[in-house]
């Protein structure tokens, strides 16, 4: 059994490589972080035209109809250039769409997020920070075939740069009750405040609902929120491989070239264990999150499992490397100038989206029977 990547999916890294190393270096995604969209409406353009906006999409609807492991590959490349841009929370909100819509309802919504004209966001996280339906407390109050929607969603990826968001929302008691459906940014009563967020090339925000007319065509027919949020914390999983690679290989050309009492840093054992623990941790989370993505593509029952494992391993080993990585370049890590502090913001973002380390240890002691 050959475990690697095909060559279709090797072919596809180097092409995704090479767009970012013309496109997106260092000091083009400082450039980009820095603007108030926090990402290029050109580049957008060009990665659609590539095909990355639809790749998880169906053929029929006009996406590349690849799979998990596919996208994998390319946050991947995405995540280790830190590269800025919605791609990721688009991803995912496709995803739901394809997911919960009826066949109407991916025909009518999935065509323009594929074709990057459309973007869109996941809305699910509120005030309680908790995930699943337990966490859901937007109101949906029944009205004809459709619902009002009153309430917030915090921390919402890209919020300011969707044109619509894939919303879960409570229509009443218990966990069946939860509800999702595609609303509109500038429909009358929402508000999108962006919120600050440590890493500037990843853009959040908090969303209010006031009142807001919600029509019975766009609330979705099926609400797999648990599959939704296994697929959403993989994809972070995903470019969260490519972010620690990328810290790891800076710090690992900073050692080869810091010269400190005549010889490179990267000789002395206070600098190599360090470095030799970080790669075996990058290694060791991409193996689970490679199985889990698999696990997602076959519908294997031991996907959540699978996804929480990866991610809790991912969390915590991610901000420890961000650490280490500034620590081994010295006083210089911490300086604006130097880019081992990009990496060490990223791994503050990804720590917490979609579950932490706690969240997911949680998860996989409880779906092992614990």
């Amino acid at each position: 059994m050959n475990f690697g990547f095909t060559e279709e999916q090797d072919l596809l890294r180097q092409a995704v490589r090479k767009f970012l190393d013309e496109n997106g270096d260092m000091a083009t995604v400082r450039e980009i972080a820095e603007t108030p969209e926090g990402y290029s409406k050109a580049l957008w353009n060009q990665i659609a035209d590539l095909g990355w906006t639809g790749l998880t999409v169906d053929e029929v609807h006009g996406g590349a109809g690849l799979g998990w492991v596919d996208l994998v590959v390319v946050l991947e490349e995405t995540g280790r250039s830190l590269f800025p841009s919605p791609l990721l929370a688009h991803t995912i909100a496709a995803a739901a769409i394809a997911e919960a819509g009826s066949e109407s309802q991916r025909a009518r919504f999935l065509p323009d997020l594929a074709d990057g004209s459309t973007i869109a966001t996941l809305a699910v996280v509120e005030a309680s920070d908790r995930l699943g339906p337990e966490g859901v407390a937007l109101a949906g109050r029944a009205e004809g075939d459709g619902f009002r929607l009153s309430g917030e969603k915090r921390f919402v990826a890209d919020a300011g740069n969707a044109d619509w968001l894939v919303v879960a929302f409570r229509a009443g008691a218990g966990e069946g009750a939860i509800r999702l459906a595609r609303v509109p940014t500038d429909a009358p009563g929402i508000t999108v405040e962006p919120t600050p967020s440590m890493d500037h090339t990843k853009r959040m925000g908090n969303v209010s609902f006031d009142d807001v007319a919600l029509p019975g065509e766009d609330v979705l027919e099926r609400a797999p929120l648990g599959r939704i949020l296994d697929l959403a914390t993989a994809a972070v999983t995903a470019e969260t491989i490519g972010a620690a690679e990328g810290a790891l290989a800076l710090t690992v050309g900073f050692a080869k070239e810091r010269i400190q009492f005549g010889r490179p840093i990267g000789q002395f054992q206070a600098v190599k264990h360090p470095l030799a623990e970080m790669y075996v941790d990058v290694e060791s989370f991409k193996s689970l999150l490679y199985y889990a993505a698999w696990a997602l593509d076959e519908g294997h029952e031991d996907a959540p499992r699978a996804v929480a494992m990866a991610k809790a391993y991912a969390a915590d080993a991610f901000a420890r490397i961000g650490i280490d990585a500034v620590q081994l370049h010295g006083g210089v890590g911490y300086t604006w100038e130097y880019d081992a502090q990009l990496y060490l913001k990223r791994s503050k973002w990804a720590r917490p989206m979609y579950g932490d380390a706690s969240h997911h240890f949680e998860r996989v002691a409880c779906l092992g029977g614990l």
